[in-house]
């Protein structure tokens, strides 16, 4: 891949990692039973920067494995299952890694981690982009879509965020999805909404 920031043949300097993109992360235990995450990562061209929390399944497995993949996609609910269920999304081999990849990808990018740091609390992998794939066209997320996201992420902090503060981040997101999304994007919503019942009744 030649050295990070700098150009074969000395064309001037590559990106690093440099802004954050909500992806669907997967990872392999050692047994290669696959998890998949929602994670926002540092994107850059060669590298990409991962943040996930000590606690987490996806640290555990790229810290034994040293390997994932960080896909991009237009399926709002593929957010939703794997945040809040655990769902072992449909998924296929990766090409360059011992891992696989989310069937429902836009395009993904195949990763090695190369460093490690971060604090007590959350972990900073940087990682190197060993494989690059694509199947389709990202076309961006509708404000319905992006509000599912979001609600996925408050729904998955609640502890951590309080429940006023979520009740009113949800209500927000919520009304977004009602005024304009569609079937698919109110489906994910309501999933949201059922994780948030269950947990508060737990």
């Amino acid at each position: 891949m030649g050295v990070p920031g700098r150009r074969a043949g000395g064309r001037g300097p590559r990106r690093g990692p440099s802004m954050i993109i909500e992806t669907i992360f997967s990872t392999l235990d050692a047994a290669g039973t696959p998890n998949f995450a929602p994670m926002g990562i540092l994107w850059g061209d060669e590298a990409v920067t991962v943040r996930p929390y000590r606690d987490t399944q996806t640290f555990r497995n790229l810290l034994d494995g040293g390997a994932g993949v960080a896909a991009v996609t237009d399926d709002v609910a593929a957010y939703v299952r794997s945040a809040l269920y655990g769902a072992v999304l449909g998924h296929f081999p990766a090409e360059a890694i011992r891992g696989v990849v989310f069937e429902g990808a836009c395009s993904w990018r195949e990763l090695e981690v190369i460093g490690r740091g971060g604090t007590p609390e959350r972990a900073s992998l940087q990682c190197r982009v060993v494989h690059t794939g694509r199947r389709r066209e990202f076309p961006g997320f509708c404000r319905a879509a992006a509000a599912v996201v979001e609600a996925a992420i408050v729904a998955t902090r609640l502890a951590r965020i309080g429940p006023e503060a979520a009740g009113a981040d949800l209500a927000r997101y919520g009304q977004i999805v009602e005024k304009t999304g569609g079937a698919g994007e109110r489906e994910a919503m309501r999933l949201v909404l059922d994780y948030i019942r269950r947990e508060r009744h737990d």
